[in-house]
């Protein structure tokens, strides 16, 4: 590994030592599993509440999202984006101000903004592919990054258009091979901007671009994606791939998004992003016992 630890503030990162677990909080009106904090009335009190829960259940990173990424959810501009989540930002700073905060989006607009509000990490769907400014916001800034690989149909016009013929969606001539290489692309992208190499966290993109099949292979071969020397970020939680291998909606994923954590920490995750945080975070520490020394 680049490096053994990674230190936010007050709160380091001891890879390798145990799993940490991200709890998701999405400010929006149309999340794929039905959790968005939109619904609520006070979105801003509704965020709060739910972070508080999650870091008594055991959440180590709150992260926030305002635009959903499911498959056929519209696009939203920067400023809409900024409406949703700088406020629920803001307040999480104030009412848990040693904790973290990552900021899931792809645009560098909303990523500065969100970091000057107190978010310590941006969340990247696109690995600095989509917004050319991304990547010299997070260095300037000095934060960490998590950089996913993604080949899924983009919801923006403008990223279609950016893109052209590198978009190639799920057909891969060799899965492991080409994930890797495109989540090197992107960290070449973090390089070059200045990011440091200890700064770098990479997301093998489940659910993007992927079959059911090609979800499971690289749930199974992660050692091979964590073998390029960075740390891993597994986001399994509710999503189609499990639904469509034990045919249930998203409410009814938990134990399927159970055996995705534990298999992946067996293959060498160090952060899982997930919407129960109570019931994972136990998986987690109950895998860990078993696999960690």
């Amino acid at each position: 590994m680049k490096s053994p630890s990674l230190k936010i503030g007050s709160f380091t990162f001891n890879w390798g030592s145990r799993t940490y677990v991200m709890g998701i909080l999405n400010v929006t009106p149309d999340s794929f599993s039905g959790d968005g904090i939109m619904s609520n009335g006070d979105v801003v009190n509704a965020a709060v509440g739910q972070a508080r829960s999650f870091l008594e259940l055991g959440a180590d990173i709150l992260d926030v999202g305002g635009e959903s990424t499911r498959p056929g959810s519209a696009p939203v501009n920067a400023d809409e984006e900024l409406e949703r989540v700088i406020p629920v930002i803001q307040a999480l700073h104030k009412n848990f101000p040693e904790n973290l905060i990552s900021i899931d989006t792809y645009k560098a607009q909303v990523a500065e903004e969100a970091i000057k509000a107190g978010a310590h990490i941006v969340n990247d769907v696109w690995g600095l592919r989509a917004d050319d400014g991304l990547a010299s916001v997070v260095a300037k800034y000095n934060v960490p990054v998590i950089l996913m690989h993604n080949r899924s149909n983009p919801a923006s016009l403008e990223i279609r258009e950016k893109f052209g013929n590198a978009y190639i969606g799920a057909e891969y001539k060799n899965l492991m091979e080409d994930v890797k290489s495109e989540l090197m692309n992107s960290v070449e992208l973090a390089r070059k901007a200045g990011i440091a190499e200890s700064y770098i966290v990479l997301d093998p993109g489940i659910g993007f671009g992927k079959t059911r099949e090609h979800n499971l292979e690289l749930i199974n071969r992660l050692d091979e994606i964590r073998e390029l020397g960075y740390p891993i970020l597994l986001g399994t939680s509710r999503k189609s791939f499990i639904g469509f291998t034990l045919d249930l909606p998203a409410d009814q994923r938990m134990e399927g998004t159970a055996a995705t954590v534990a298999v992946g920490i067996t293959r060498g995750t160090d952060i899982i992003r997930v919407h129960d945080v109570k019931e994972m975070a136990r998986v987690a520490k109950m895998t860990d016992a078993i696999v960690r020394k």
